[in-house]
């Protein structure tokens, strides 16, 4: 079966998992149903590693150059700038009245590092919350995961944050379904690993009048770290919007503390006002009569690649990483 008109109503968002454990899973799940979509004449958008399209081409043949193929290759290199990305591409395709059917094979696979977070699991936040953001478009998206690559917790995790699952006769819906907000307030709580007890910086603030002081102190931090003009001033934007928020909705003073761990930089901003941060903060675009909050979070997503919060009794904490790679080599937020 294909998906059908009703995947592609505005309201209705059809967020697929593909579960995969072998090529034949591919061959047997995700080829038919493009040859489905093929005979339908839906529009199908894939961006996917070069395994994925050997698989699919060799499968269909001629067949499938009437596919439509993208490039991951930068795509991912900030989980919510690929994430705002992807809104956007959906969006435009909305406007034009083009709706289309996408499939991505999310590249986040980072090396067994303790200093780094697991950005296959910061990624499932996004996967949650993408079902309210993407909504209003009509464009279904199907999301493919390696069983052979990711555990199994990781996995059982995608399951529960897509609302159907491709099996062999096409996208079943799943019962299981977690909702956004259920899962990002799980996440919410989940403590921060400790800092490093030494730091590059540790700068207390209790006014907004030093904000310009904080960005001068990062403009040079970063610079020393061999990041450039734009990467730096991506970070400082990030920061600051962080900090305005703890010193605006939090209580001073704010604290923070910046590291670099290898080629990433890092910073965490500690208000003591220990206000829980809103689950889907940062997650929806803010519009742009202002009327809608989050916007500082949103930016930050933006420019960091993985964004932390954890909310405690007397202290709230956000925590942003910077890697060298994506802010010096990736697209620009």
């Amino acid at each position: 079966m294909t998906l059908g008109q009703d995947a592609f109503a505005p309201g209705r968002f059809v967020h697929t998992a593909l579960i995969v454990d072998s090529d034949d899973t591919l061959r047997s799940r995700l080829v038919p149903s493009l040859r489905r979509s093929l005979d339908a004449h839906e529009r199908v958008f894939l961006v996917v590693g070069p395994h994925v399209e050997r698989v699919v081409r060799e499968s269909l043949g001629a067949l499938a150059d009437r596919l439509e193929w993208g490039d991951r290759t930068e795509f991912y290199v900030r989980l919510g700038l690929a994430y705002e990305g992807l809104r956007r591409y959906l969006a435009a395709q909305h406007g034009a009245h083009s709706p289309v059917h996408v499939i991505t094979e999310p590249d986040v696979a980072t090396d067994a590092d303790p200093g780094y977070p697991d950005r296959a699991a910061a990624h499932l936040s996004y996967e949650a919350a993408c079902c309210d953001a993407y909504a209003g478009y009509g464009c279904p998206v199907t999301c493919l995961w390696d069983s052979r690559h990711h555990p199994t917790i990781l996995i059982e995790g995608v399951r529960s944050l897509h609302n159907h699952e491709l099996t062999e006769t096409g996208h079943a819906p799943n019962a299981g379904h977690i909702a956004a907000a259920d899962y990002l307030t799980v996440r919410g709580e989940v403590p921060l690993e400790p800092a490093p007890p030494v730091v590059d910086l540790d700068v207390g603030l209790t006014g907004l009048d030093e904000l310009s002081l904080l960005r001068g102190a990062l403009r040079g931090w970063a610079g020393d770290r061999s990041f450039g003009v734009d990467a730096t001033g991506d970070l400082i934007v990030a920061v600051t919007e962080v900090t305005t928020n703890g010193l605006v909705h939090g209580a001073p003073p704010v604290r923070l503390r910046c590291w670099h761990h290898r080629n990433t930089l890092v910073v965490q901003v500690d208000d003591c006002g220990g206000q829980r941060i809103p689950p889907t903060a940062g997650y929806q675009r803010p519009d742009r009569t202002g009327t809608v909050g989050g916007r500082g979070l949103w930016l930050a997503r933006q420019f960091a690649d993985v964004v932390t919060t954890h909310s405690g009794e007397s202290r709230t904490s956000v925590r942003l990483h910077f890697p060298h790679a994506a802010a010096n080599g990736g697209p620009a937020a």
